[in-house]
């Protein structure tokens, strides 16, 4: 900007010339001068203050904003959230095959205490003993008198005993939000989700880890943000387990059996429809682990996945279905079964004289041990070892649980000529009943492998072949006959063409041998036979039926009524219709899945 000088020299000349007074020019300069620098003055004071006013409306919108927010929103407790940050609280809902929840998260709060900011430390120690009767009040009154900062008093509380504690009035008292495990089925299904425990804890937030079951086996699946809530679908039916564990259970208390244990299994797919072991447990309270005794006498033990049993005479239909593979045998081959069976120092007895000879069919219905054992020498120990190991008897229990690798099974290193007959009527070795579920399945579905999985699946493609599908026609035709002529004659369930096979195992004794008088009676089933639909598996430790004059422990008259009332409950829960075809064409209507 060029100034204009106050005294410009050409008009005070040309003032001078005309007689005027050069200062006067110079004052008119000097008012010209002031007049703008007023007003740039005055120009750059306005802008200022419109931006200082600016400023000003935005503070102060900011803050009445936040005022109409605390208003409007639910007084709450102040929480940080940078401390929980590194812990890992959501975790996915785990439901049933057709969506309902098995296990999800409820919202709870967690108890501490700052001891040092506890007004009156014995009462409140005094007050919570009352609220909290598995708190000892003299050991609180320890801690608050110890000289710590921090305390944890509770994991989880429910609402009403936060409310409690509130009202004792104490600011040393602390709640922290928490996320629990809870399982609305409660003891439904308790063996397969398992259960979970509080891993990393914060005051603000608790990590909830699995510790058992499928909540062990799929922590990562359960607790992977990237799955975006996803629950994890299992292949059970809660409809369906539950009615089996309630007809399990009172044929548990009806056989006066010490325990028991069941697996339902689709017979192509492998899926698990339902699979129960008891006693059982509230996963919502689990119990804690034993540290003496026998692990399977814990409710926490699983008899259908862990139990390793010798299932007896179940295991014969597997002897004669591989012989009729290797066309050793046919269904009316006649086999010797005149005893004792002598093998060295050992002698292998029938139940009752059966004659000098059966067919293999009717070995398999008088469930002759000697017949079995007779067909296994023509086999031999190396192909009938080759053979169960094709069917995953000689493996760890193949199941997304933790605990499938400990249900390893028992055989003898020496598989000699005794052990080829003696694991022929199933003694010698033993396995657990979803061993032998996936086993029936494979033997009878067509003679197609299936591997059990409690997860639900949506191909139903046929696994390897283990035997033909007219020996598996015969196998079923044999299972069939079993009960309609033979030791599971309580097996029939009008409608469902049930087949099946009846063992009965003298239980062992941990100094070595066997009892008297103990006994694992199982039942495995197929129904219908026609047209595999399902296996059942179902095994009762030490029954005995005491409504005769003599208790009776035999498998056809404990398993097997108990097997038929289960199958006559979960059939029409799985969609099956029972055969009322006049004519008497068997017949099964699959009318949902």
């Amino acid at each position: 900007m060029i100034r204009t000088p106050l005294r410009p020299l050409a008009a005070i000349m040309s003032a001078r010339a005309a007689g005027q007074d050069p200062d006067l020019i110079e004052a008119e300069n000097t008012r010209a001068r002031m007049a703008a620098l007023h007003e740039y003055l005055l120009v750059m004071t306005r802008r200022r203050l419109l931006m200082l006013s600016a400023m000003f409306a935005v503070a102060f919108g900011m803050i009445g904003f936040q005022m109409v927010a605390l208003a409007v929103s639910d007084p709450v407790e102040p929480r940080s959230n940078a401390s929980a940050a590194k812990i890992l609280a959501n975790r996915a809902d785990i439901v049933d095959r057709n969506g309902r929840v098995l296990a999800t998260n409820i919202d709870t709060f967690s108890l501490y205490a700052h001891p040092h900011q506890i007004i009156d430390k014995d009462a409140a120690a005094e007050q919570l003993a009352q609220i909290f009767p598995d708190l000892e009040e003299e050991k609180l009154k320890k801690q608050f008198h110890g000289g710590q900062k921090f305390l944890w008093v509770k994991g989880h509380i429910s609402p009403e005993e936060k409310q409690a504690v509130h009202d004792i009035g104490d600011p040393g008292l602390l709640f922290g939000p928490r996320e629990m495990r809870l399982y609305p089925n409660e003891a439904v299904a308790a063996h397969i989700l398992g259960g979970t425990t509080f891993g990393e804890q914060g005051t603000h937030a608790a990590e909830v880890v699995g510790v058992a079951g499928v909540e062990k086996r799929f922590d990562d699946f359960l607790r992977d943000p990237a799955k975006e809530g996803a629950p994890l679908e299992l292949s059970i039916d809660l409809t369906v387990q539950a009615a089996l564990e309630d007809v399990l259970s009172r044929g548990m208390v009806v056989m006066n059996a010490k325990g028991a244990s069941a697996v339902l299994m689709d017979a192509h797919t492998g899926e698990i429809a339902a699979m129960a072991s008891l006693p059982d447990f509230d996963p919502n309270n689990r119990p804690r682990v034993l540290t003496e005794g026998a692990q399977d006498d814990s409710p926490l033990f699983n008899r259908a996945v862990q139990g390793m049993y010798e299932l007896g005479s179940a295991l014969k239909i597997f002897t004669t279905a591989q012989a009729m593979e290797l066309n050793l045998v046919n269904a009316n081959t006649k086999i010797d079964t005149r005893g004792p069976l002598k093998w060295g120092k050992f002698k292998i007895r029938d139940f009752s004289n059966y004659g000098p000879n059966l067919t293999t069919k009717k070995v398999i219905v008088k469930s002759s041990n000697i017949g079995t054992a007779r067909i296994a020498m023509m086999i031999g120990g190396s192909r009938q070892k080759s053979f169960l190991e094709s069917l995953g008897f000689l493996e760890p229990t193949p199941i997304e649980l933790i605990e499938g690798p400990t249900g390893r099974p028992q055989f003898p290193k020496n598989w000699s000529d005794i052990s080829t007959m003696t694991i022929s009527y199933g003694h010698g070795i033993s396995t657990s009943p979803v061993h032998l579920a996936a086993a029936y399945a494979s033997i009878t579905n067509g003679g197609t492998l299936v591997e059990p999985t409690l997860l639900k699946r949506q191909d139903r493609t046929p696994g390897p072949r283990v035997v033909s599908q007219n020996v598996s026609a015969h196998a079923r035709d044999m299972l069939r006959a079993v009960v309609t002529e033979g030791t599971a004659s309580f097996g029939e369930v009008p409608g469902y063409f049930v087949g099946g096979k009846t063992g009965t195992a003298d239980k062992p004794k941990p100094s070595g041998g066997y009892y008297n008088d103990k006994v694992i009676a199982t039942f495995a089933s197929v129904f219908p036979t026609h047209d595999p639909k399902y296996v059942l598996i179902l095994s009762l430790d030490e029954p005995e039926d005491r409504t005769g004059p003599e208790p009776r422990r035999t498998a056809g008259w404990t398993a097997v009524p108990v097997a038929a009332e289960a199958i006559r409950r979960v059939a029409p829960l799985l969609g099956m219709a029972p055969d009322v075809d006049p004519t008497g064409k068997p017949s099964v209507t699959l009318t949902s899945n």
